[in-house]
């Protein structure tokens, strides 16, 4: 089992990453932290805490790239049924994470990705990052494990199955270059994971493969994080087309818009309501249906601590912050309309 963390400047945080893979109940065989265009002490850290250090040569394609070069570096060296883990430098995997995942692989499961839950810190939108990850690993173990994102916080691959990417896309049977990672997407873990299903492969993200990621401090970065989700998510839909693998995530898509859309459509009359005629009072339906949602909300995220559900049961600062997602949707499904150049379709 190889290890790769992929860094650009992350002096700050790669001594956490790479003790989180030492303290593994399973050890990489080997760490090594591509170090992207660093100007910091990224390099000489990882170097002292026992990573072997691959530097970039290059590289103008951001993480994509610089994981492409390091994989065609190591990957001569592994066989087929070897195993290779990449994970961000701001994540920290908990301590079961590979045996868990190399548990997971069998003949159908191509790739296994971690449930990943928000660190400490970052107030109150912080706490609202750590509710809405606590109740996407809930969604998780609901379905039983199965990936929809292979994250790039933590995602293990068999070897044979990136080579088989990498020919898929040299072939033309998948776009986005020549290498294992495309360079033609905004979100290069979503992208693959369609890559992985595509060749028949399942994809899992146990509970047992759990990590502790960065949440952004303020909502300029956040907006800038999710509108780089939302966006990548969207064109690499645009790019598959239509297909028996991306058919459900279309479907995710249209209803992600449907419900941001009615909220507004509901919000609005509300509003408009109240403020012509006054309040209207408490439905009996409508209070029962307020009352199931809030369950659902309050229970998703009961593992996230007292602070967290009491949060959920106000209901008010969650709206808000889907408020803000749906913005983000809408932002992205704009510049998506606006952007006019073909990218690859895959057949």
């Amino acid at each position: 089992m190889a290890a790769l963390i992929p860094a650009h400047n992350e002096q700050d945080r790669i001594a956490a990453a790479i003790d989180g893979l030492w303290k593994q109940a399973r050890r990489p065989d080997l760490i090594i932290v591509v170090a992207d265009n660093c100007t910091d002490g990224t390099a000489t850290i990882a170097a002292a805490l026992g990573a072997q250090v691959f530097h970039t040569r290059g590289n103008t394609h951001k993480k994509a790239g610089a994981l492409n070069q390091a994989i065609a570096w190591v990957l001569p060296h592994l066989d087929d049924r070897d195993l290779l883990l990449v994970q961000d430098a701001d994540t920290v995997l908990n301590p079961w994470f590979t045996e868990t995942a190399m548990a997971t692989f069998n003949r159908k499961v191509g790739a296994v990705g971690g449930v990943f839950y928000g660190e400490d810190g970052g107030g109150f939108l912080g706490l609202l990052q750590r509710m809405e990850f606590h109740r996407y690993a809930w969604e998780l173990d609901r379905t039983g494990g199965k990936a929809q994102v292979l994250t790039g916080t933590g995602t293990m691959f068999r070897a044979r199955v990136l080579r088989e990417v990498r020919t898929a896309r040299r072939s033309g049977v998948l776009g986005g270059g020549n290498g294992y990672y495309s360079l033609a997407s905004l979100t290069e873990d979503d992208e693959i994971t369609k890559a992985v299903k595509t060749l028949g492969y399942r994809t899992m993200s146990p509970a047992g493969c759990a990590v502790t990621t960065e949440v952004m401090p303020n909502l300029a970065k956040l907006w800038h994080q999710r509108l780089r989700w939302q966006r990548g998510a969207l064109e690499n839909l645009r790019d598959y087309g239509w297909t028996r693998v991306t058919a459900r995530y279309f479907l995710q898509q249209f209803l992600m818009g449907f419900g941001a859309l009615s909220f507004l459509v509901y919000l609005t009359f509300v509003l408009t309501y109240t403020a012509l005629y006054g309040w209207p009072g408490l439905s009996p339906f409508w209070t029962a249906i307020g009352l199931v949602f809030m369950v659902e909300k309050t229970v998703s995220v009961r593992r996230a601590g007292p602070l967290a559900v009491l949060v959920a049961v106000l209901m008010i600062p969650e709206m808000l912050y889907d408020l803000f997602q749906h913005a983000v949707y809408f932002a992205s499904l704009w510049g998506l309309l606006r952007r006019s150049e073909q990218k690859w379709v895959a057949t």
